[in-house]
């Protein structure tokens, strides 16, 4: 007989494998997926995908996994930030509510801490005012050198709400970037089949962004991108694409094309609007200065 799991209200909108490892064992994905395939994991009596997103309600359904061994998750180490380190955050704030805080994401910090980085923006924000009662959750990210408006939800209700908004199209972001090259004035969408990799196969993602011409001349040009899907450094591969990378990208650029030695992305996450509860929010986010300069200078 199988175990019987219902979805409470903390965990809807949860993907299915998400779930699965917190709440019941951390396995290895690849095994994970393999006892979906094999039929031992069934939500509402059906077969389903590791990504399915839980609703409150649902009834999973486990048959037995005893025989599997759990895999030992390792302790992050958190990073510690000064207090005059705190104290620039204040700076970065465009918006700070009970349920959300929206910032100004400075170029050079990722959002969370990874295998190539320690300091990171969610453990700085941990230790500011806004999050004396609460805890940051991420809701949607930047890269690690782009700079612009970041979302970071203040309780589990939002965070959901963001990723429901984010996943069914219902935010919409708008970029700045600066381009080698001129933009043929004939592209006003770019759509691509982007390649990604997950565990060793080649996979591909459709992406579609709109491209909007502000200033051009033969070595640079100025653009506003809107992404309408929302892939993996999606952007920064469309434009490369097109034969028009974004200066200061170190990851994706045309080899024997002669680069500026500059250490920001050229790439702002420049505005974001969505509405909640019929109300309409939209945020604006200024670039920075090094970003400033570059424009006044080269275009």
């Amino acid at each position: 007989m199988p175990k019987s799991y219902t979805v409470d209200d903390d965990n809807n909108d949860s993907r299915l494998d998400k779930w699965f490892k917190n709440e019941i064992i951390n396995l290895p994905h690849s095994l994970l997926e393999k006892i979906l395939r094999q039929n031992k994991i069934k939500v509402n009596k059906k077969k389903t995908k590791s990504s399915y997103r839980l609703q409150t309600g649902d009834v999973i359904e486990i048959y037995d996994i005893s025989k599997f061994k759990p895999v030992d998750k390792k302790e992050k180490i958190k990073y510690l930030p000064k207090k005059k380190e705190i104290g620039y955050y204040d700076d970065y704030v465009i918006e700070d509510n009970e349920n959300f805080i929206v910032i100004n994401k400075p170029t050079g910090i990722p959002v969370q801490s990874g295998t190539k980085s320690f300091k990171n923006i969610i453990d700085i924000l941990k230790n500011t005012k806004y999050f004396k009662n609460s805890k940051p959750f991420i809701v949607h990210r930047l890269d690690k050198e782009t700079s612009g408006v970041l979302i970071i939800a203040k309780n589990r209700k939002y965070a959901q709400l963001f990723t429901s908004l984010f996943r069914i199209r219902k935010i919409h972001k708008t970029y700045l970037a600066i381009v080698y090259g001129k933009v043929d004035k004939s592209i006003k969408v770019m759509k691509d089949d982007l390649v990604y990799y997950e565990n060793n196969k080649k996979n591909i993602q459709k992406a579609v962004s709109n491209l909007k011409i502000i200033k051009s001349n033969e070595v640079f040009s100025y653009l506003e991108l809107n992404p309408i899907t929302g892939r993996k450094h999606q952007l920064r591969k469309q434009l490369l694409n097109i034969g028009c990378p974004i200066i200061g990208d170190d990851k994706y650029f045309i080899n024997d094309r002669k680069r500026i030695k500059i250490k920001n992305l050229m790439l702002h996450a420049y505005k974001i609007k969505f509405m909640i509860n019929n109300i309409q929010y939209n945020f604006k986010a200024r670039y920075n200065n090094l970003f400033e300069d570059f424009l006044k200078k080269n275009t």
